[in-house]
């Protein structure tokens, strides 16, 4: 038979103070709580979900009294925590993960481990998927608009006008448009995606070529100088071109505006502050960097162009590696300093002194490792 504790009852009828004793009987590890008023022989019993059980406390933190809820039947006061506690120990009370959280050490160290696994796990592969499946019900009219304020923003801060000759700029174009043909069911990897392809050319920065959401595809003067100075000619810059072409058919630069923005809006949401992002802005697109997967996308889709094409991919590769060359000898110190490091302190290098969306080359393993073309 369960034992018996004494408690206290106010029935919430009356202020008059009732003395019971009570029992807590076993149920499937959820007890039923059961009284009997010692003044009349009244009795009640309540069902686990019906009491209000209070959280257990940690050992040499004991209450001096405690109360439970008992909902409309008002509350009970029990001036003997310990016996209480032993009553819900025989009765086979199991208590929720939050109680032992504050109870237990382990237990929530455990719990802020897994917490933290899980968090960094949706992070790491669960926001990129599904930013990937969003990424196919935005409107490609709100990625050319956010390209139009990416470029006015790009024009006025980092880049200047071409100086390349118009014939030389028609050259490229048409090179360009050559590509942008071959883009086909088979190279599209969102089935009915089809943002018109446009070329752009922009000097006042490094080699570099980067892709903008909606079709648009910036090339530098000095990417073409350099293509120029290390012969590897205009195949070395198509392969360059199919490559961008790849991120703006994977959509990664929307992709990632959607994870940024599922992030800002979780973020805005915790600190209680929503208005600054409620809407994205060109800054934001021009501080992006693709990831790393997102690059051997592009460069596998420049590949299949490029073989589409019948052109090797020798040239980029070429390219890429004379860039990477060209930069060594620029900034000799850094050379110095990154041999000299030791191998956990070693950080790849950034080409160009840019952090845009795509940059060419980012370091020579990346060139060294581009998916075996024809």
């Amino acid at each position: 038979m369960p034992p018996s504790l004494r408690a206290v009852w106010f029935d919430g009828r009356s202020t008059r103070a009732r003395p019971v004793t009570l029992q807590l009987t076993p149920d499937k590890g959820r007890p039923r709580l059961q009284l009997q008023a010692l003044d009349d022989g009244q009795t009640l019993e309540l069902r686990h979900e019906q009491v209000g059980w209070p959280e257990r406390w940690s050992a040499g933190r004991a209450p001096r009294s405690l109360t439970v809820d008992l909902g409309a039947h008002g509350s009970l006061q029990i001036d003997d925590p310990a016996a209480w506690q032993a009553c819900l120990t025989e009765a086979g009370r199991r208590p929720p993960l939050a109680e032992r959280m504050q109870t237990q050490l382990k237990v929530l160290l455990i719990v802020l481990l897994v917490a933290g696994v899980g968090i960094w796990a949706f992070y790491r592969w669960g926001t990129p998927w599904a930013a990937a499946q969003l990424a196919r019900h935005v409107p490609l009219a709100w990625e050319q608009a956010l390209t139009e304020r990416a470029l006015r923003e790009i024009d006025a801060n980092y880049v200047k006008p071409s100086t390349l000759p118009p014939e030389r700029q028609a050259e490229l174009r048409a090179g360009f448009a050559k590509l942008a043909a071959l883009v086909e069911p088979d190279l599209q990897r969102y089935p009915g995606y089809a943002p018109p392809l446009k070329l752009e050319f922009r000097s006042g920065m490094p080699a570099n070529a980067f892709a903008l959401p909606g079709g648009t595809v910036v090339l530098t003067d000095a990417m073409v100088e350099q293509a120029r100075a290390s012969q590897t000619g205009d195949t070395a810059l198509l392969g360059v071109l199919a490559h961008e072409i790849g991120h703006v058919e994977h959509r990664h630069t929307t992709r990632m505006l959607v994870e940024q923005g599922v992030l800002n809006v979780g973020l805005g949401l915790a600190l209680g502050d929503v208005s600054s992002v409620v809407s994205f802005s060109s800054s934001l697109l021009t501080g992006l960097a693709y990831r790393r997967s997102h690059e051997m996308e592009a460069d596998c889709y420049a590949v299949a162009m490029m073989g589409k094409a019948g052109l090797p991919t020798k040239p980029m590769t070429d390219l890429m590696l004379s860039i990477e060359r060209r930069e060594e000898e620029d900034h000799p110190k850094d050379k110095e300093a990154a041999a000299s490091a030791p191998p956990a302190h070693k950080k790849p290098r950034e080409s160009g002194g840019f952090n845009w969306l795509s940059t060419h080359p980012d370091t020579a393993a990346r060139a060294k490792h581009l998916c075996p073309g024809p």
